[in-house]
């Protein structure tokens, strides 16, 4: 039994779940995770294009109200072209082959460290729905959370919560304690109407840290930043609809930067999916062309080698083993939780039911203005439960509102605060303070913290 599990005993006390809201919730579904598993993998609508003439006339008509350029944030799109998972859930993705972050870690050369942090980030954009699918957008004060059992027979873990509507920001943190790893990042989507492609401007950062190295240049622990590319639809008047990542993701230390372009096919020449990038030193001496394909194979070539130097494989994606993340059972859930939160329209999906599915969104997006146009007559500003906006300056504007304690030595106080941010993994209890506005928890953290100390 591993430690993360050892300390799930100790931690299982406490009340059952709370709405956003502060109020009991109540969980009454009588369907484990597993059986929703099985219903979604019968039908995997997420992989069928739906955009047939009586779809396209909906989509026309929604556009028909738009220019060019116009946000499309606020516009109810059909449920024929969303995915059965929220955003938030959809950021794992990226995380799905932690093997190549541990590999990572354990490398001593910096620059061979580099790139596999740089094969790792690369690795996860394949993993999608063959069809033009959208995730759902997630509700105010939605989260989501996950683990993962590895095959070094450590464990990991994933928190995540919706911190803003308008416009939509998802913040998640991610650990791997007992290796020293950890995860932060905000993902903020602008959606934009481009005439026949619709596009989500992906703003936002994730940063990598490992808590054990600490870096020559900085004398901190040793820190990667990375952006994403940008997303788009294409053909969504007319013509096949086709998702395609484009423009450019930066990824940085304080030694290294590879920019790496995500090419998108143009009118009369280029090719679908197409990647090319360098990396760099911090004296922006080139050392490695990056190309290939995002969704196919990928490839790294030494720069610095004048004659003969021959494309090695970065990262093969037909010849990947993705972890999928593990989710406590629906029952074990609260009402804001993603998986519970939607269920009946993920449910309504996977039988390809829009007219139900499109009723059981509108139910739950109803209720969030409602609760919006409430705050405001109330004159109450809503606070986020598990992330805490920060000062400006750092990487990130929202993160983990508990204070994870660095170091080598403390790996089990690290699993223990992790886990008092929110049941994670499953037979956990929701704790009294899961309701209390992340900001207010961070503060009686820091006085608990200074009391001990005296």
């Amino acid at each position: 039994m591993s430690s993360l599990s050892k300390l799930k005993v100790k931690l299982d006390g406490g009340s059952r779940g709370t709405s956003p809201n502060r109020s009991s919730s109540s969980i009454n579904s009588h369907h484990s995770h597993e059986n929703v598993a099985v219903e979604q993998e019968d039908i995997n609508t997420d992989d069928i294009d739906e955009n047939d003439s009586d779809g396209q006339n909906i989509i026309l008509n929604i556009i028909s109200q738009l220019r060019p350029g116009a946000d499309l944030s606020r516009i109810t799109l059909p449920t024929f072209i969303l995915e059965k998972k929220s955003m938030l859930e959809r950021v794992t993705n990226q995380l799905q082959f932690p093997e190549i972050l541990l590999d990572a870690h354990n490398d001593t050369d910096s620059l061979s460290r580099f790139m596999k942090i740089v094969k790792w980030y690369m690795s996860g954009w394949h993993i999608a729905p063959k069809a033009v699918k959208k995730p759902l957008n997630p509700i105010l004060g939605e989260y989501f959370t996950a683990y993962w059992d590895l095959p070094n027979k450590q464990q990991a873990f994933y928190v995540s919560e919706q911190t803003s509507h308008h416009p939509p920001e998802s913040a998640y943190f991610y650990m791997i304690p007992e290796s020293h790893i950890r995860v932060d990042g905000v993902v903020v989507p602008k959606s934009r109407f481009l005439g026949n492609s619709s596009a989500a401007m992906m703003e936002g950062m994730t940063v990598v840290t490992f808590l054990d190295m600490i870096d020559d240049v900085t004398g901190k622990p040793e820190k990667f930043t990375l952006t994403q590319p940008n997303m788009y639809a294409r053909g969504i008047l007319f013509g096949k609809m086709r998702f395609e990542l484009g423009d450019h993701m930066i990824i940085k230390s304080s030694c290294y930067e590879a920019d790496i372009e995500f090419k998108t096919k143009g009118f009369i020449s280029g090719t679908y999916d197409a990647i090319q990038g360098i990396v760099r030193d911090s004296k922006g001496k080139s050392i490695y062309e990056i190309t290939g394909k995002w969704n196919d194979v990928m490839y790294y070539k030494d720069l610095r080698v004048k004659l003969g130097a021959k494309n090695k494989v970065l990262f093969d994606t037909h010849n990947d083993h993705p972890i999928k993340p593990k989710v406590r059972p629906l029952s074990e859930q609260g009402q804001y939780e993603s998986r519970r939160l939607w269920k009946k329209v993920t449910d309504a999906l996977a039988k390809r039911d829009h007219k139900v599915a499109t009723e059981e969104k509108f139910q739950i997006e109803d209720e969030q203005r409602k609760l919006a146009k409430k705050r405001v007559e109330d004159g109450v500003e809503w606070y986020p439960k598990l992330f805490r906006k920060v000062k400006p300056g750092s990487d990130l504007d929202y993160y983990i509102y508990k204070n994870i304690p660095n170091g080598t030595d403390n790996v089990e106080e690290q699993i223990r605060s992790i886990l008092e941010i929110a049941p994670i993994l499953p037979g956990q209890k929701f704790t009294q303070r899961f309701a209390i506005p992340a900001y207010e928890k961070h503060e009686l953290q820091k006085k608990e913290t200074s009391q001990a100390k005296k």
